[in-house]
């Protein structure tokens, strides 16, 4: 689609729309410089491009500005784009606002992933993965007045549209660009995307990876994933130096890690309920995050998420969600009466609370400082109900401190349900009941520190900690059972098909845990049967099953190849038919091309050696000096 024809379309659709001049502009200089995706490649590994929305008085929320041009959004991208690049009109944030965004990318040819993206994807932790599927939005809003300007306000939004999920680094990045576009102009963006295309290095793990950006310069470590092929990996990056690229940085700045954030910031209200906010999210439970501002909602639920890692959250999250999404109607139930979805939204409009009040779990945060002293007044005449819990803490005058000081709500504070929710109340909302009882011991250190004033940074470390330990503990008989579904290497013969890996079974899993259950490593009692019988029908489950099973599979098919290689073809053939010999020279060419793929798509040699495949291959060179020279020909063997 052209530039014309899509500022048509935008401007009789009456949402959202371009504003001609800059657009044209950028699209002339692509004409101009025959640009192309393949110009922006190490660009396309970090980023996918920069977009800056503004308020037309006509249009509303409109895309300004998009660079490079090549990467131009769809439409539907672009509206998705629009709508949350500011907060909603009840937020009331002015001044600068820092939130991020995930939305859905339409399948495009253009946008797949390269061979070495999907290497990266292989090599690294879950939670650091490239993704094929979604966008994350990294958004700096500015509000101020301007009595120039037709309504008085000036509003706009400076976006970074990534497929990576690198929130420290890309805040950071974010930092330092937007307030430099806002005095500068796009120029800035320009030297920003040249420079990052010019020396941004190749995506890979276990390396440090220096990160030049105008007149700074970062540097980030990338961990390997935990697999089969750490060793092979490992080999591979001990030899290798830390990535340098040309800066005029002296030292760089080290983000520690690139994708964990302070969970303390968003759990120091509700730390009383902290396993039980654990359960929703392993059971990948639907929970709706009530807020006042974009920035709390999307923190909220990325700390939800953090909060069982090493597992992978495998459910549909919104960090910021609003009423015109594209997806509105698929996670609200507007259309159908389908069961609620497995998602985690971060609203900050107050028409959701009704809207979802047959939502099973609502987590309302704490309202913004315009906000704090209606609720310390709301605080104070209930803390003798029986609905709410409070602790002594010294005061603060921060927001954060604020927040630190307030009771968390018990988690029963709603036994008639969703429609029954104070507005004014913060806290969680929900009618579930843990199958864990909560460590009190956690819950009295993390306190402890929270009246001694204890750093933010380490309140996190000891919490992120304890539930590293307990998702560890949850998830270590799981992975045993799943090693017990692999069939004995004495079942595997050279001669028959490879063994299929057993499937898994939810009672023969539970008749495990007597013996070899998570209380052998956690202190935590409760009823964990309970808790593994939800988390089987969960997506996360799923998630973490289905890659295993294959790569059981796999394993398989790899013994198999081993089994081959090192088996005695020769005396096997001498009492086969011709068309045996040739059903077996066409088998051990498909687990050939089969091994080969693979090996390709990882960029290593999987499993098996190199030897392995070579030893194959003179096995189907024997075969064929057994057939006559006619047949050969006959088959093209």
């Amino acid at each position: 689609m052209n530039i014309d024809s899509k500022l048509k379309d935008y401007g009789k659709n009456g949402k959202h729309g371009e504003r001609a001049s800059d657009v044209r502009e950028s699209d002339t200089e692509a004409e101009e410089s025959n640009g192309s995706c393949n110009d922006w490649i190490q660009l396309s590994q970090w980023m996918h491009c920069f977009c800056v929305v503004t308020f037309d008085l006509n249009l509303g929320q409109a895309l300004e500005y998009v660079y490079p041009p090549e990467f131009m959004p769809s439409d539907q991208e672009v509206s998705n784009i629009c709508y949350m690049a500011f907060p909603d009109s009840n937020s009331g944030c002015m001044g600068d606002t820092k939130f991020h965004m995930r939305l859905r990318a339409l399948p495009n040819v253009k946008q797949n992933m390269s061979p070495s993206l999907l290497m990266y994807n292989e090599d690294c932790a879950p939670a650091m993965r490239c993704d094929s599927s979604h966008y994350w939005g990294f958004v700096y809003f500015r509000q101020k007045r301007d009595p120039n300007l037709p309504r008085g306000y000036f509003q706009k939004s400076f976006i970074i549209i990534t497929r990576l999920p690198f929130f420290n680094l890309y805040y950071d990045v974010l930092a330092q660009l937007a307030p430099r576009f806002f005095e500068e102009g796009t120029d800035v963006l320009k030297r920003a995307c040249d420079q990052i295309n010019a020396q941004w290095p190749t995506l890979r793990v276990g390396v440090p990876l220096n990160l030049p950006l105008l007149e700074s310069s970062y540097q980030i470590s990338i961990p390997k994933a935990s697999s089969r092929k750490s060793s092979a990996l490992t080999e591979s990056s001990a030899n290798e130096a830390p990535y340098a690229a040309p800066c005029n940085a002296e030292t760089p700045a080290k983000i520690i890690s690139a994708n964990e954030i302070e969970l303390f910031r968003s759990l120091g209200f509700v730390v009383e309920n902290l396993y039980t906010l654990w359960e929703l999210v392993i059971t990948a439970e639907p929970i709706v995050v009530v807020g006042t501002s974009p920035a709390d909602c999307s923190h909220m639920v990325q700390t939800l998420i953090a909060l069982i890692a090493p597992l992978e959250y495998c459910a549909e999250a919104r960090p910021y969600f609003t009423i015109h999404d594209s997806e509105f109607k698929e996670f609200t139930q507007e259309c159908s009466n389908r069961p609620i979805p497995s998602v985690i939204l971060g609203v900050t409009n107050p028409f959701f609370v009704k809207l979802l009040k047959d939502w099973p779990h609502m987590l309302r945060l704490v309202d913004n400082q315009k906000n704090m002293q209606q609720h310390q007044f709301f605080h104070k005449n209930s803390r003798n109900s029986s609905s709410a819990t409070s602790f002594s803490s010294s005061s603060g005058t921060s927001n954060r401190a604020l927040k630190a000081n307030q009771g968390p709500l018990s988690h029963n504070i709603l036994n008639g349900g969703m429609a029954a929710a104070d507005s004014n109340t913060f806290g969680l909302h929900t009618k579930y009941k843990p199958f864990l009882k909560k460590d009190k011991s956690l819950i009295k250190k993390v306190m402890l520190g929270m009246k001694t004033k204890r750093p933010e940074h380490v309140q996190t470390a000891l919490i992120r900690r304890h539930l590293l330990e307990l998702t560890q503990s949850f998830m270590i008989p799981l992975e045993r059972y799943m090693g017990s579904l692999m069939p004995l290497k004495k079942d595997i013969s050279p001669f028959k098909s490879a063994p299929n890996a057993s499937s898994f079974k939810l009672d023969d899993f539970l008749n495990t845990l007597e013996l070899s259950g998570p209380q052998l490593t956690s202190p935590v009692k409760g009823d964990w049967k309970g808790l593994y019988k939800r988390f089987f029908t969960s997506p996360n489950f799923r998630g973490w099953y289905e890659p295993r099973h294959r790569d059981l599979q796999l394993t398989l098919q790899d013994l198999q190849l081993q089994a081959l290689s090192k088996a005695n073809l020769e005396h096997w053939a001498q009492d086969k038919q011709e068309v045996e010999i040739i059903d077996m020279i066409l088998k051990l060419k498909q687990k050939l091309n089969l091994y080969s793929d693979k090996s390709q798509i990882e960029g290593l040699s999987w499993g098996s050696s190199n030897c392995t495949q070579e030893q194959i291959k003179e096995k189907i060179e024997c075969m064929k000096s057994l057939l006559p020279i006619d047949l050969k020909n006959v088959v093209n063997l």
